[in-house]
């Protein structure tokens, strides 16, 4: 057996270099035995309980069943010590074979329950050198100073408007406004400011904050007067995504995370992450991960990067969990807010494409038990036929699946309330030469999940929308342009509806379709009925249909059986329209035009639900309309019925209002003119009296006429007593031209 490098004798060594001179530098690298320096392969345990010392070992034990599932250490390795009174201290250190495994179980273990009553605490030993240096912790205890108290402004200040008006962000050139929507008004600004935002603003779901963008991080603000309420430090941050509740928040950026010694916030843990998960409240990070899709990027700069996956963190209705995908591969379930994964694993999903969690807690027939629902979908593979699956949480019980054939893509649709679920199935022919899309809609609420298939579409479906908070849907078909043909094809829009069957709804039926339209977008109003079908994004059309699904005049006899009675409204048009926003009373829609999508006629439109156009409103390097959202009403639904049987009660108050601020305008514009006659008159007279002293001085004869003229003006001014001064204003056409253009 050949000695180790360290073995050789000199003698040796100096004979193999007679013979020829080797270059042993890479064997000793390889064999070379490395002392550890410093203490990279300790780890601190804290939150352990308080036990005598005759329970240590025991202790000990129960401990080491966590501490192996991450590495290599035992008993021996683990010191924990014992004070005066013979009771461990709630605390030990522990030593692992590597520093690699020291660092897993920072990362592993920390913040994990080691039972019901205590958490782990777990920082590499090595770290009292980062953070307890000489100079940053003083030898003598000072208690931290408490600041006064400071009220904070009511995040919710807006909702008390005496006339309920809504609230609108609005970003152009280099400015972020927040202003209240005065009908066909002028908006009234509440804040205006220069480089509020380097990238775009957002409002959280309830609108209690307005977010902005900056390469530092994310600011969130807030309050009557738009005070900053919180910070995320996140360098170059590129995008953002609120929780429903508006507890937690999203960040994501493209270049990894580089932590800088002195980070207030910031640790190691986020060093070289993509994605953090913040608690809004606490302003903390609470977890932090690489992006799936930037580590599975190809390696070579010149070969086509994947997409980015967002919202790479789908959130639970009630927040209580949130759930990440490795495309093709599992589904992430993690608990709030302590971010461990549920049941310690993910959820292994073969070929998994897509998942969506439904938007409502869900209220299954037969089942009593809490529980949230997740929809995902699988491709074909092999001889396996594509699957859609419908998963329980937090028991990971599957318990509705769906087998599909031949096909394309899926696109799943959950109805607000989470009553059904529609899976559009895009399908191919056995020739793969002509396309057609089925929908597959599972009814949630219904025993045993069962579907119900629409496949009377012979067109592929290039958009669908549920009504909020109802049970019909709209959709827009597309078919297959000519070959050759430079013109897109034309679109169809249909409408579907659920037959009348006593007090339950049957199947959904086909109210009408609207053939050759050039729509491709469906904008339903936040309180249903309504809905805006339009073109966006289109250099030759910009037609917006506003729509009616319950109009109270005659309805067709086709349709009597149908829980609907549609009716087009108006249809109105805005140039280079980019976006429809509806405002979050279903009053109003904003129909924009953006110069982040082109630079022509930029600006945005507010149009009544009805479609009648309020305002037009042209700005230059307009960017975006972002309306202010409500919180949910605490109103019963009880109490909302009410509300809805003395709508013309409320209407009666409400036109007076209208009628009022009219009279007011009016008003304003009379006393204006009244104002500006007397200035008039009263520097008519002024000239008439210096004109007067100068005759005088002069020694010229004052004309009666103009005498009379002074004392028609003074009569003017001045009435008798008595007398009645009557004043009319005629407006007169001087000029009219009428030009035809062609």
């Amino acid at each position: 057996m050949a000695p180790s490098f360290d073995n050789l004798s000199e003698q040796d060594l100096h004979e193999e270099e007679e013979e020829e001179e080797i270059d042993f530098s890479d064997l000793k690298e390889q064999y070379e035995v490395k002392l550890e320096e410093g203490l990279d392969t300790f780890v601190v345990i804290d939150g352990l309980p308080v036990v005598p010392g005759d329970s240590r070992q025991k202790l000990v034990k129960f401990l080491l069943r966590k501490l192996t599932s991450v590495g290599n250490t035992s008993e021996d390795a683990i010191f924990m010590p014992l004070n005066d009174q013979n009771m461990s201290e709630g605390f030990a250190f522990v030593e692992y074979d590597t520093p690699e495994q020291a660092v897993a179980a920072v990362k592993a273990l920390h913040g994990t329950p080691l039972d019901k009553k205590h958490t782990l605490s777990v920082n590499k030993l090595m770290d009292i050198d980062r953070y307890g240096r000489e100079g940053r912790v003083d030898e003598e205890y000072k208690p931290p100073a408490v600041e006064p108290f400071k009220e904070k402004e009511h995040l919710r200040s807006w909702l008390a408007d005496p006339n309920a008006r809504d609230q609108f962000a609005l970003y152009r050139g280099d400015k972020v406004g927040v202003f209240w929507n005065n009908k066909s008004n002028d908006p009234e600004n509440v804040v205006d400011r220069a480089h509020w935002t380097q990238l775009f603003v957002q409002w959280s779901p309830k609108g209690s904050y307005l977010a902005s963008v900056h390469p530092q991080g994310v600011q969130l603000w807030g309050g009557s007067a738009f005070s900053k309420q919180k910070q995320f430090p996140h360098p170059f941050v590129q995008l953002i995504e609120f929780s429903p509740g508006e507890n937690y928040l999203t960040t994501w950026s493209a270049r990894p995370i580089q932590v800088e010694e002195g980070q207030p916030i910031l640790t190691y843990e986020e060093d070289g992450k993509n994605l953090i998960i913040w608690d809004i409240t606490t302003g903390k990070p609470l977890r932090s991960f690489v992006s799936h899709d930037l580590a599975s990027a190809p390696a070579d700069a010149a070969a086509e990067k994947k997409k980015v996956q967002w919202p790479a963190f789908k959130w639970s209705a009630d927040e209580k969990y949130v759930a990440r995908m490795l495309q093709h591969q599992s589904i992430s379930i993690y608990e709030l807010p302590r971010m461990n994964l549920l049941g310690k694993t993910s959820v292994k999903v073969e070929g998994v494409m897509d998942f969506e969690w439904s938007p409502a807690t869900p209220s299954r027939e037969g089942v009593k038990q809490y529980e949230q629902l997740l929809c995902f979908w699988t491709p074909e593979i092999g001889s396996n036929p594509a699957r859609v699956a419908m998963m329980s949480v937090p028991s990971k019980e599957i318990v509705r699946t769906r087998n599909l054939f031949n096909v394309s893509d899926v696109k799943l649709h959950w109805q607000s309330q989470g009553t059904y679920v529609c899976v559009k199935v895009d399908r191919h022919s056995k020739s793969k030469k002509s396309m057609a899309t089925n929908l597959e809609i599972f009814r949630v609420r219904e025993k045993g999940v069962p579907v119900e298939v629409v496949d009377s579409l012979k067109d592929t479906v290039i958009n669908f929308a549920w009504e909020p908070n109802g049970d019909r849907f709209v959709l827009i078909t597309n078919g297959e342009a000519p070959s050759g043909s430079a013109v897109p094809p034309k679109t169809a829009v249909s409408f579907f509806a659920p037959e009348k069957k006593g007090h339950h709804l049957g199947n959904f039926k086909l109210i009408r379709t609207i053939e050759k339209k050039t729509s491709n977008a469906i904008y339903w109003s936040p309180k249903g009925r309504f809905v805006v079908v339009a073109t966006v994004h289109s250099q030759s059309s910009f037609d917006l249909d506003f729509w009616d699904m319950d109009f109270e005049g005659e309805k067709p006899g086709s349709e009597k059986d149908l829980a609907a009675n549609l009716q087009l409204m108006k249809t109105v048009e805005h140039y280079g329209v980019t976006d429809i926003d509806w405002d979050p009373t279903g009053r109003y829609v904003v129909s924009s035009a953006s110069v982040w999508t082109h630079s022509m006629e930029n600006g945005w439109n507010i149009h009544t639900f009805a479609g009648t156009t309020l305002g037009e409103h042209p700005t230059e390097k307009f960017k975006q309309f972002v309306w202010r959202p409500r919180p949910v009403t605490f109103l019963s639904k009880e109490e909302q019925k009410q509300v809805r049987r003395n709508l013309r009660e409320y209407s009666k108050e409400f036109d007076e209002e209208d009628k009022y601020a009219v009279d007011i305008a009016n008003t304003a514009v009379v006393e204006t003119r009244k104002r500006v006659l007397s200035e008039w008159t009263a520097w008519i007279r002024l000239e008439k009296e210096l004109l007067a002293e100068d005759k005088d001085i002069l020694g010229l004869p004052e004309e009666a006429d103009e005498a009379k003229l002074a004392q028609d003006a003074s009569a003017v001014s001045a009435p008798a007593e008595g007398d009645t001064v009557v004043e009319e204003i005629v407006e007169e056409i001087i000029e009219e031209t009428e030009e035809v253009i062609n």
